[in-house]
């Protein structure tokens, strides 16, 4: 069996700054970089992009809502028209570094409240598709398992990925718990650990409410924000691993 496991990096300078970070990147087989747009500027982009080389993990853009303040995570009432292009904005600033650095964004997988969205609207879902195709079509676009965005990526001819998450809680209907509950995320490394266990080897989860979803995956995310992520991704590697699950980047 094999698995991707990602994680959302380029968003917290300090992380940068104290090795957190490259730990993270170490453990991880795929990066989503933040684009400048709810984190990140093109100094933290190479930065994140040259540890992503020395560790050997593939690399994929990261846009979010353009609200630094609130680090991407409010819901915003835009257009289609407006959402595609700031996707498409972001990517933008991502390539060029990547250019610059030698380095192929082979994924996109959106960001925060734009993601929650983008899984239950059509609409947004269509317009974070369509800012990619602005840009181009063979990339792999990651997204919640078992939610409508997948279904529209796909119908707008990208390649997909399913996602489940080793560091959320997850609702009776398959979303994500929201960050205002004290138990949306899970910080022991050893639950973040077993959660993705069950989510690659078993193909399901169970919900704060303790009903079990099923939940087919192709990739599993920790986020690099979480306290403690760097001990979390090296717990959640090593479970994987230790239940025969072979760690492959998206594309590969």
């Amino acid at each position: 069996m094999r698995m991707d496991l990602n994680c959302d990096v380029g968003e917290l300078p300090e992380a940068l700054a104290d090795g957190t970070q490259e730990a993270i990147l170490r453990q991880v087989t795929s990066a989503n970089i933040a684009c400048g747009g709810h984190a990140g500027d093109p100094l933290m982009m190479r930065a994140t992009i040259e540890q992503a080389q020395r560790c050997g993990t593939a690399i994929g853009a990261h846009p979010g809502y353009e609200d630094r303040a609130n680090l991407g995570r409010i819901e915003l009432t835009l257009s289609g028209d407006e959402v595609a292009a700031s996707v498409y904005r972001q990517i933008l600033a991502l390539a060029e570094v990547a250019g610059q650095c030698g380095a192929r964004i082979g994924h996109v997988k959106p960001h925060g409240a734009l993601y929650n969205q983008a899984a239950r609207d059509r609409e947004i879902a269509r317009a974070i598709a369509e800012g990619v195709t602005r840009w181009r079509r063979d990339v792999v676009l990651v997204g919640l398992a078992g939610s409508v965005m997948l279904q529209e990526f796909r119908a707008a001819g990208f390649a997909v990925a399913a996602e489940g998450f080793a560091d959320r809680k997850y609702e009776g209907d398959g979303s994500l718990r929201r960050r205002k509950f004290r138990d949306a995320l899970l910080h022991d490394p050893a639950e973040a650990a077993a959660q993705a266990v069950r989510i690659a080897r078993e193909g399901s989860v169970v919900a704060a409410n303790g009903a079990v979803i099923p939940l087919k995956v192709e990739t599993i995310c920790i986020h690099g924000d979480t306290p403690g992520a760097a001990r979390i991704a090296e717990a959640v590697r090593r479970a994987l691993e230790q239940a025969g699950i072979t760690l492959r980047a998206l594309g590969e």
